[in-house]
């Protein structure tokens, strides 16, 4: 069961007012549904799937449908207010938008818990790796899938949950 946020609604309303700040700033609009959709991946502070903002979404809106949620995402991302997180097929709120850009995200599998943060100097070196295996980064976001310390100590607290190791010969 996901765990519910504790950030505080005077916490949530200035995030709020600062994303409507830099849409004004960008000529763009933050309209009823693209805020809500914001406002529910703020409160939730974690990584939400689409179906679970269309349930709440319908709460307010009973006829929403599921393009209305994605076409607010998609504005939502273009503005760097919300981060798409491909490695769980979901989206969280970027909890500091009017501040530095975050290049590298870390996301609970178990529950969902996103951190974000910026390392020029990692994702340098990360590059400089991914050009010697003959790639090119073709996005400014690293994502890491990990466990959260609560999800980690649940998990090694109950030795039967373990998952097998995932072996590979790498070079």
């Amino acid at each position: 069961m996901p765990r519910k946020a504790t950030t505080p609604a005077a916490q949530i309303a200035a995030q709020l007012d600062t994303a409507e700040t830099l849409c004004n700033q960008r000529g763009r609009r933050l309209t009823p549904i693209r805020r809500k959709v914001l406002e529910i991946l703020l409160r939730r502070q974690r990584s939400v799937k689409a179906y679970e903002l269309l349930e709440e979404i319908r709460e307010v809106q009973p006829g929403a449908a599921p393009p209305t949620v994605y076409r607010a995402l998609d504005f939502l991302i273009a503005e760097g207010l919300i981060h798409r997180l491909d490695a769980v097929n979901a989206w969280a709120a970027c909890m500091d938008a009017a501040g530095d850009p975050h290049d590298i995200l870390v996301i609970c599998t178990e529950c969902g818990a996103v951190a974000e943060f910026s390392d020029p100097v990692l994702h340098r070196q990360l590059a400089k790796k991914v050009a010697g295996a003959g790639f090119v980064l073709d996005h400014h976001e690293t994502e890491l899938r990990a466990l959260c310390n609560p999800c980690h100590q649940k998990t090694h607290a109950h030795p039967s949950a373990e998952k097998a190791a995932h072996k590979h010969a790498h070079q």
